[in-house]
């Protein structure tokens, strides 16, 4: 996998509307695509895909503390976004797209900075317009749970220009 360092170097619109979600994701994981900068501004990696299923690997670094020096809500917020979001992303449609609508954050118990981390996405519900699916974050070595989210996906068909 390589990460776009311009953004000529991200996915247009034609590539991403001439495969389906799974495959744009699987792209990614086969180092054809991409991946996107926030990704490694956040320490994460696209860990696997699976129709319906996506996990991230990674874990937060000190640029990623608060003030009281625990872990940014906002680091959790975006592991889980991207892996339920990725997620629901890999069964869109060739033709089509996704973006958040809303997501929801649980947080179970601090991620100590530098912890290895797996946030898995999967996918309750994809429908026409709509795709829905939550998420965990454990640590890699023991499991223990740090957070759980639940996101809503809108799902849009895009006209060929």
């Amino acid at each position: 996998m390589f990460t776009a360092a311009t953004p000529n170097e991200m996915p247009d619109r034609d590539l991403t509307l001439s495969m389906s979600g799974l495959a744009f994701m699987q792209s990614i994981k086969a180092g054809k695509i991409a991946c996107p900068p926030i990704w490694d501004l956040m320490s994460m990696s696209l860990e696997d895909v699976a129709e319906g299923r996506v996990s991230f690997r990674g874990g937060p670094r000190f640029a990623h503390l608060n003030p009281a020096s625990g872990v940014h809500g906002g680091w959790y917020g975006t592991i889980l976004d991207s892996c339920m979001s990725c997620a629901v992303m890999t069964k869109v449609p060739q033709g089509s797209v996704y973006t958040t609508l809303e997501y929801k954050v649980n947080l179970i118990a601090a991620i100590p900075a530098g912890a290895d981390v797996i946030a898995t996405g999967q996918i309750d519900h994809a429908g026409r317009s709509t795709g829905i699916a939550q998420g965990r974050v454990v640590d890699a070595v023991s499991g223990k749970l740090y957070a759980t989210g639940s996101a809503t996906c809108l799902i849009m068909r895009l006209a060929k220009d």
